[in-house]
């Protein structure tokens, strides 16, 4: 599992995950995940596209990332989740929690305080 981190326009943070989001890979990622996700005043947009298979550890990290960055007064949501990923989010009902967006411009948006 691997992070890469840059920065949008408006206060809106990228962090891209690759790989495989199971036990291994949350080990690996879950302190730059969140110390990315949560520092400074932005909001935070996660891209899902490189992720192959998130697993029942996956998303509870996923779940307590937003709740960190809400109570910062941020946003949190996730970007372009494989097909596989993304019914995965929605059957455990993360969807609904989470906002998902498949669009970039439409992420922006969605994110905007506007």
């Amino acid at each position: 599992m691997k992070i890469q981190v840059s920065e949008l326009e408006h206060g809106l943070r990228l962090v891209a995950l690759s790989g495989v989001l199971d036990g291994t890979g949350v080990y690996a990622v879950e302190v730059d995940f969140i110390r990315n996700c949560v520092e400074g005043n932005h909001h935070a947009l996660v891209d899902l596209s490189k992720v192959s298979y998130i697993s029942s550890i996956g998303i509870p990290m996923l779940i307590r990332t937003a709740k960190m960055v809400w109570e910062r007064g941020g946003k949190l949501a996730l970007l372009n989740p494989q097909h596989s990923v993304a019914d995965v989010l929605d059957l455990v009902g993360v969807s609904h929690i989470i906002p998902v967006f498949y669009d970039l411009k439409a992420a922006k948006e969605g994110m905007s305080d506007g």
